[in-house]
């Protein structure tokens, strides 16, 4: 599977199921510490940002549970481990924000896209975010039920 391109950007992996579960309210951009054989296979648009998360661990921020698959090209010496920790490159000061908002507000950081900037750095979008309940699931369904309601009546009247 290929990236697609969006206003610039290469997209190489969406975690499309991090609206759904959980409020966003704050979004920031990392730099990714990767090995030259993960550059290569997310240039063939290979990676899986689903089930990971961010955490904070010995002073900085780590992308845990990414999956990017072995780059085949390579030789088996020059290999990765698929699902290792992967460093995320910030500033000293919204690590520090993260932190605070993470302790006193019992948030959690959720990758939402990996992509190759206009540059060709690969970036992956975070987002400051609270779970769901249940209830607030079924809210949200059926506020987007009654937006798309409401655009057929306004286009079959208008």
């Amino acid at each position: 599977m290929a990236a697609k391109e969006k206003d610039g950007r290469r997209i190489v992996a969406e975690n499309r199921q991090a609206r759904h579960e959980f409020f966003l309210n704050e979004t920031l951009e990392a730099g990714l510490q990767l090995l030259g054989t993960e550059v290569k296979s997310l240039r063939k648009g290979q990676a899986n940002i689903a089930e990971s998360y961010a955490s904070i661990e010995d002073g900085g921020v780590w992308l845990i549970n990414s999956y990017i698959p072995e780059y085949k090209g390579a030789g088996p010496f020059y290999q990765h481990e698929p699902r290792r920790k992967r460093k995320l490159l910030m500033h000293a000061k919204e690590i520090h924000k993260l932190a605070i908002a993470i302790e006193r507000r019992g948030m959690t950081m959720i990758p939402l896209e990996l992509y190759f900037n206009d540059r060709g750095r690969a970036k992956l979008k975070i987002a400051l975010a609270e779970g769901k309940k249940l209830h607030d699931k079924r809210e949200t369904a059926k506020k987007r039920d009654w937006d798309r309601e409401k655009q057929r009546i306004m286009r079959d009247k208008g």
